[in-house]
């Protein structure tokens, strides 16, 4: 697929909105004057997915879970955070993508509910990343209006109109019964029974997420037992990287320095040590010097260093182990991710552990590991679930389910992060040159922008969730 292709299709609609105006003067009979939803859709899913996998996920999430440890230039490694605001940009040209597909000529009911699902997952990234955010008045520019209100990160999630979980749920209920269709789906192949377990795996990742301030959980039981949620790796939400430009993964064309500064961390070190887990194999090298000395082993870095303090403490950067193979030698080695069948069955595992759902958190468990080692290519050890740092004895059970899940979400978005946040599993610590005064940050700062261009709204909500600082908990993880 020429993702290329489909942002050449955008422009043309911008340069036809622009000079909509002048239509004697600049018809064209061979230039295209107004795109098709199919093409924003096409783009609209790909670059969700790839700016979250690869700008947000492994360049930056993975040094807030401790997946990745920075050897020098990495400052978001000692919670030097920012506004993120390309991502806050990004994320609005979507999000305005999104309204045009819903309002093009050619749109349908079909497109318009893909688009919500679309929509819900992008708002649930601004609200989870920064607090209260412009929700329902976000992309009402074209509409002339600029300063849009922020609203709290709970409406946001439950109004019973317009929030996410609702909008989620009319979505999934239009493509049940809808008779119109989509083109342009590069992700299900214009499926509409996976963007409906799709739609669903969101609610049930967001109900857990939100779970702290949940009094009633029939909607999660409700959609344990409704048999539709992603219910394999073939209804995976992924995309595949492709092995050629301009669509494989980028971190194969990055610069060597860069990748290097993606090391294996002491903490995922120290958990798949613990777990004998082969999964180690496919995720990180074994350290240069360990390969010369012909006895190949895995080692990780304390995150939060500096060069200084590494070199201090004379530690050998050639006895650290990078990411795999699959994240650097081979171009279409990995996939942009929103959602993975195992983070569905460990979201259902820590429900009934919790006893929000009935059923045995074991089973769940179970599979939600099997799915995670079948979607790397690995095969599980026959005595794996059985170890006792493994096997849901009766102790610690909780830890072992959200560790599990921990791991298995290396690599799509913030999520890691988020669950770390809401459970504080696993245990993480600052590094010793940590930024923020030995604290775990949980959010990023608002943009500087929405400080010059929407400064009444921007105090008002700086007002409401306690300070525009990164240590400013949201709504759900209070």
């Amino acid at each position: 697929m020429k993702i290329y292709i489909y942002k050449l299709s955008i422009l043309f609609f911008i340069i036809y909105a622009c000079t909509s105006g002048f239509e004697e003067l600049n018809e064209n009979p061979n230039s295209p004057q107004q795109v098709h939803p199919q093409f924003l859709l096409t783009n609209v899913i790909f670059e969700a997915a790839d700016m979250s996998t690869y700008d947000q996920g492994f360049r930056l999430a993975n040094y807030l879970a401790q997946f990745a440890a920075s050897q020098e230039f990495e400052r978001i490694d000692r919670y030097e955070m920012g506004g993120n605001s390309a991502y806050w940009d990004h994320i609005f040209r979507l999000l305005s993508d999104i309204r045009s597909i819903k309002e093009l000529e050619g749109t349908n009911d079909a497109y318009q509910a893909v688009g919500d699902i679309m929509a819900s997952y992008l708002f649930s990234q601004l609200t989870d990343l920064w607090g209260d955010v412009p929700y329902t008045e976000a992309i009402q520019a074209i509409d002339g209006n600029f300063s849009p209100e922020y609203e709290t990160q709970e409406a946001i999630y439950t109004d019973p109109e317009t929030g996410i979980l609702a909008v989620l749920e009319n979505a999934a209920n239009t493509l049940e019964n809808t008779s119109s269709s989509i083109n342009g789906d590069i992700m299900f192949d214009n499926d509409l029974d996976l963007w409906v377990r799709f739609a669903n795996s969101l609610r049930l990742r967001y109900l857990i997420r939100i779970s702290k301030r949940l009094q009633d959980y029939s909607e999660i039981q409700d959609l344990a037992q409704s048999g539709k949620l992603i219910s394999s790796n073939d209804h995976n939400a992924v995309i595949p990287y492709l092995s050629s430009a301009p669509n494989q993964w980028p971190m194969s064309e990055a610069a060597l320095g860069l990748y290097q500064e993606h090391r294996m961390t002491r903490t995922v070190d120290s958990v798949l040590s613990l777990w004998n887990d082969p999964r180690v194999e496919v995720l990180y090298k074994p350290t240069e010097q360990s390969v010369v000395n012909g006895n190949p082993q895995y080692k990780g870095l304390l995150n939060g260093q500096t060069r200084e303090t590494i070199s201090a403490k004379g530690i050998n950067l050639s006895d650290i182990s990078l990411f795999g193979s699959i994240f650097r030698d081979v171009p279409d080695g990995i996939n942009a991710q929103y959602m993975q069948y195992s983070e569905v069955q460990f979201a259902l595992a820590e429900a009934a552990e919790r006893g929000f759902i009935p059923g045995n958190p074991e089973d769940y468990y179970k599979e939600a590991i099997r799915a995670s080692f079948e979607y790397y290519g690995v095969r599980i050890p026959e005595d794996y679930l059985e170890q006792s740092a493994v096997a849901l004895d009766g102790n610690e059970n909780l830890t072992k389910i959200l560790t599990q899940k921990w791991l298995s979400l290396i690599g799509i978005g913030h999520e890691a992060w988020f669950n770390i946040r809401r459970t504080g599993i696993p245990s993480v610590k600052p590094g010793p040159d940590n930024l923020n005064n030995d604290q775990y940050p949980v959010r990023y700062l608002y943009p500087e922008s929405e400080q010059a261009t929407n400064a009444e709204n921007y105090q008002e909500a700086v007002s409401k969730i306690g300070g525009d600082n990164i240590n400013t908990k949201g709504w759900w993880e209070k």
